[in-house]
């Protein structure tokens, strides 16, 4: 068997892997990611028991019980870059053998929740709503590195909407993954579904203006108006597309689900939001749990 090199799989002196600064015990095999470092202690706070509290930069991880079940929530920053660093970290802390640095013949699956905020692209998505990522579409590039992205990815629907948005070879070719179908059916009864875009950035890859003009300043309108077999762009955030993508490369199970603040046609944003993701992470606790 070939032993993964250190420069590859870096560990800290402790044992622990380099950026999460966790060891295998530490963390479940449901997760719950977030994207602010501060959510990490308020979802962890419905926790009946928390055994484990790690803190790296912007990745805190608290793992603990909840409904009897064991989870985990680890934030992760922001962007597609920082979750190659967590999905890739989560997935060596349970498949490969960290003292003989070689992957495991037995694989475990682990089941990835983001809950998240956004903004909407269509105009009958409610401020304040849940929208849960049918198809999520990466802008990042990121599974562009990896060998195996064809076999992941809905390749008629990227050529689609890159034919319908006369997409700028410029920029990196965007790439289309889909949910997983077992947390899909589990947490799209009572929401609103769609296809989301992962995008690099918050101001001009989700098309705002400051004081840069935009490369391609109908291509916000353009994505409004896409439909794939009757879908709709729903929705921008910055995170899905890695962590559907590496899920599905990795034999993980992968699911996204955000708080609507903002909805980018019509204008608004909710002015309190709080109780809104309040309501988002205990319905999310209860359906990962399976008490609802």
């Amino acid at each position: 068997m070939n032993t993964i090199g250190a420069s590859e799989l870096v560990m800290n002196d402790d044992g622990s892997i380099f950026h999460l600064h966790l060891h295998p015990e530490q963390v479940a095999k449901k997760i719950i990611l977030v994207g602010d470092p501060e959510r990490s202690n308020f979802i962890s706070g419905y926790f009946s028991k928390v055994e484990t509290t790690v803190q790296n930069r912007e990745f805190i991880t608290h793992t603990g019980y909840f409904n009897n079940e064991r989870v985990s929530v680890i934030s992760t920053g922001i962007g597609t870059d920082n979750i190659d660093i967590v999905v890739n970290e989560v997935d060596a802390l349970f498949n490969i053998d960290l003292s003989t640095r070689q992957i495991k013949d037995s694989k475990t699956s682990l089941q990835l929740v983001r809950l998240g905020t956004t903004g909407a692209m269509q105009p009958d998505i409610d401020v304040d709503s849940f929208l849960v990522t049918e198809t999520s579409v990466g802008f990042d590039g990121l599974l562009n590195f990896y060998a195996g992205k064809k076999d992941v990815c809905d390749k008629e629907m990227e050529e689609s909407f890159m034919q319908f948005t006369h997409w700028n070879h410029n920029l990196a070719t965007p790439y289309f993954v889909h949910a997983d179908p077992e947390l899909m059916k589990r947490f799209s009864e009572q929401n609103k579904t769609g296809i989301t875009i992962s995008a690099p950035g918050f101001y001009g890859p989700q098309g705002r203006i400051l004081r840069l003009a935009l490369a391609d300043e109908k291509l916000n309108e353009k994505i409004s108006n896409f439909e794939y077999k009757n879908k709709k762009i729903a929705n921008f955030e910055m995170e899905s597309s890695a962590i559907y993508g590496l899920s599905k490369l990795l034999g993980h199970q992968a699911l996204t689900v955000c708080a609507v603040i903002a909805n980018r046609v019509t204008k608004k944003f909710s002015p309190n939001y709080k109780p809104t993701i309040k309501r988002l992470v205990e319905y999310a606790l209860g359906t990962i749990t399976d008490q609802v």
